[in-house]
């Protein structure tokens, strides 16, 4: 049913929906036509074409992969600091498993070193006192029968040669006795000086007609080097000083022999104080 106000257009109802059902017989209201889909902007202009739909679309762009390739420093500082681990533990083992041999044992295991001990038994026979000079087959000498007096070794150096006779003595006393050739350079003489000088059952004395520029001689044992950089030097001294002694760890070495000169004193037979009780 229209409703027509005079004079003027026709006017279309306004249908207001209460969203109850139309009652029986009367015809709903009629939806709004849907919009087109893609419908242009306003003034005519194309809409954007969708991917798929007519027209080329742009290509897709490809993220970009950065490498990262793996850090090998870290992994090489822990393999370098692992090698250095077991290096030490391997070391320190074997200190122990050297420290733990009888000295005898750790003597023969220095490079070089002559055991007269095994080669001729009789020559490192003690407590053989004879007064005079006396021939030693081997020169140094290391043992066989020498004078009643002691060489003083309480980490005596001496500048000009000793006596073998009381040397041989204070061998017998435990101690190491160092001998270089006199023409020795300066600078080995004072290294040399530096391992004995003020260290009980220790003394160095310059010795003529060497064979080798330094010669380390110990009750029974001898042991020859270039110079006095090599190590065998203080292996040599922490085996063997006081171990290679006949008569005990406490035999003296102090009021002994101090002057120097290759002739033994026989007068100083006498005086020599008695040995302590082992």
């Amino acid at each position: 049913m229209s409703i027509s106000t005079p004079g003027g257009p026709e006017r279309r109802p306004t249908v207001v929906s209460t969203g109850k059902k139309p009652a029986a017989g009367r015809p709903a209201a009629a939806d709004k036509p849907a919009a087109k889909a893609g419908a242009g902007k306003a003034g005519g202009g194309k809409g954007t074409p969708r991917p798929g739909a007519g027209g080329k679309g742009r290509k897709p762009i490809a993220p970009v992969k950065v490498s990262q390739g793996r850090s090998w420093g870290p992994i090489a500082l822990f393999v370098a600091v692992g090698v250095l681990a077991v290096g030490i533990i391997g070391v320190g083992a074997w200190a122990v498993y050297q420290g733990g041999q009888p000295w005898e044992k750790r003597a023969q295991a220095i490079n070089g070193i002559v055991d007269y001990r095994e080669k001729d038994k009789d020559l490192v026979k003690g407590g053989n006192h004879q007064p005079g000079a006396i021939k030693y087959d081997v020169l140094p000498p290391v043992g066989g029968p020498h004078n009643q007096a002691w060489q003083n070794c309480m980490g005596d150096v001496y500048d000009a040669p000793i006596a073998n006779e009381h040397a041989v003595h204070s061998l017998e006393h435990g101690t190491v006795w160092i001998t270089y050739r006199p023409d020795l350079p300066a600078d080995q003489v004072e290294k040399l000086k530096s391992k004995v000088q003020g260290k009980e059952k220790l003394m160095l004395s310059p010795f003529e007609g060497l064979d080798k520029p330094i010669s380390l001689q110990a009750w029974g044992y001898q042991l020859k080097v270039d110079n006095a950089d090599d190590g065998r030097i203080d292996d040599f001294i922490k085996t063997l000083r006081v171990n290679a002694s006949i008569e005990g760890p406490n035999a003296l070495c102090d009021q002994g022999v101090t002057a120097t000169g290759t002739a033994p004193r026989d007068n100083l037979q006498n005086t020599m104080p008695q040995q302590p009780t082992q």
